[in-house]
């Protein structure tokens, strides 16, 4: 079976999770993705202190994978040509280091273009590459602390919540627009560069309320929103179950399921309180919700998820991260694959998020140690011998 990017070569000059996860995709679709990794370890992936050591590398498990790794130190002018060798024979570079440390290590897109015209440079930063915040770190939280979403999430008086989709946003943002600057070069014989950031990655994540805002602005998008002060009890409105889980409801055209939700919550749908649209979303909207607090802190989730089912409704219960972990869908569909480790054995891993029915993404390599494939790479395609490999190693130059 053909691979639908199998003819691409991207060199992967990224450091945070998010851009390494966007080139992954890449990877997951059958580039040839070269690693480029400095001699000495950066702090990133797996070391910011926000989860606690494992000894198996999940980060870099994920955002690594279906990659090759060759470290060199481009600061030495044998490295560097190395380097060079490998832009000329590049598709894509994708990159996310600051952008003052990019144009002094001359990894800048007009160097790299000199060597290889038809360049797609794919380049990720914090808050874009113009403006007055170019320079700064390119870190979600920071980004998300400025889209507008993070006060709208928590309920009144509680803090504001990072909501951590941004990055993943961005990531996607990556590859797409990596594939659009190959499209146009397919038509065009013209590279250029792609650029993303992570403010606008948190900013298109929150399009729906942003865009409102744009257009209609007020204080109504500015703060959070109680839960039983939403608009439509059966719409965006949770209610506890006896489990303490949360039942979600989302029918907004509340005419066209109240006959069947109706009886489930143990209310006659001919009820005067709530026989229209009208009553059950503006004259009588908070009893109504009382009602359906009540109704629903009598069962368990299990009880609703079933009834909701059965009587096909637009409701579910909220979950937590152990309910897709054992979702028989998500393994079919491939979202999770087991896959065994040499020196873990059994893990679980993030699968495909989309699928093509014919060159599909698949889980060709583990994400590779530093430097794994050094002299592979240098030796198959650069067409160093092995003596010359052991010379650049012993130097310090390649490791």
């Amino acid at each position: 079976m053909s691979r639908a990017l199998a003819d691409i070569v991207v060199l992967d000059r990224t450091s945070s999770f998010w851009a390494s996860l966007g080139v992954a995709l890449l990877g997951d679709f059958g580039a040839r993705v070269l690693r480029i990794e400095d001699p000495a370890p950066r702090a990133g992936m797996g070391d910011n202190g926000a989860a606690p050591r494992v000894p198996w590398d999940w980060e870099r498990e994920l955002a690594n994978r279906n990659k090759r790794s060759l470290v060199v130190d481009d600061r030495r002018p044998e490295g560097r040509e190395i380097v060079e060798d490998l832009v000329k024979r590049a598709d894509v570079v994708a990159i996310d280091r600051p952008l003052r440390e990019v144009e002094e290590r001359g990894w800048d897109y007009e160097t790299l273009s000199k060597l290889r015209p038809e360049l797609v440079y794919a380049r990720g930063t914090g808050f874009g590459p113009q403006g007055p915040d170019r320079e700064l770190a390119a870190i979600d939280e920071l980004a998300a602390a400025r889209a507008g979403m993070m006060p709208l999430l928590p309920q009144p008086g509680q803090p504001p919540v990072y909501p951590g989709h941004g990055s993943m946003y961005t990531a996607v943002m990556l590859a797409f627009g990596v594939l659009a600057a190959l499209e146009h070069r397919a038509a065009s014989g013209v590279g250029q560069i792609v650029d993303v950031s992570l403010l606008a990655g948190n900013m298109y994540g929150a399009s729906l309320d942003l865009q409102a805002y744009l257009a209609i602005g007020g204080e109504r998008l500015l703060a959070p929103v109680s839960r039983l002060d939403m608009g439509n009890p059966m719409s965006g409105t949770l209610y506890p179950a006896a489990d303490g889980k949360w039942v979600t409801l989302t029918m907004p055209d509340t005419d066209r399921w109240w006959p069947a939700f109706a009886p489930l919550v143990g209310i006659d749908p001919r009820d005067s309180r709530f026989d229209s649209h009208e009553k059950r979303c503006e004259v009588n909207r908070l009893e109504l919700m009382q009602v359906l607090e009540r109704a629903f802190a009598q069962q368990s989730s299990g009880h609703w998820r079933a009834a909701f089912n059965e009587s096909q409704l637009s409701a579910d219960v909220i979950e937590d991260y152990s309910f897709p972990e054992n979702d028989v869908s998500a393994y079919r569909n491939r979202y999770l694959v087991d896959l065994t480790h040499p020196s873990f054995g059994r893990m679980k891993l993030l699968g495909f998020p989309v699928f093509l029915s014919d060159g599909t993404a698949t889980l060709d390599r583990l994400a590779s140690c530093a430097g794994q494939h050094t002299g592979e790479v240098l030796h198959e395609w650069l067409g160093i011998d092995e003596d010359r490999v052991t010379e650049l190693r012993a130097q310090g130059v390649v490791a």
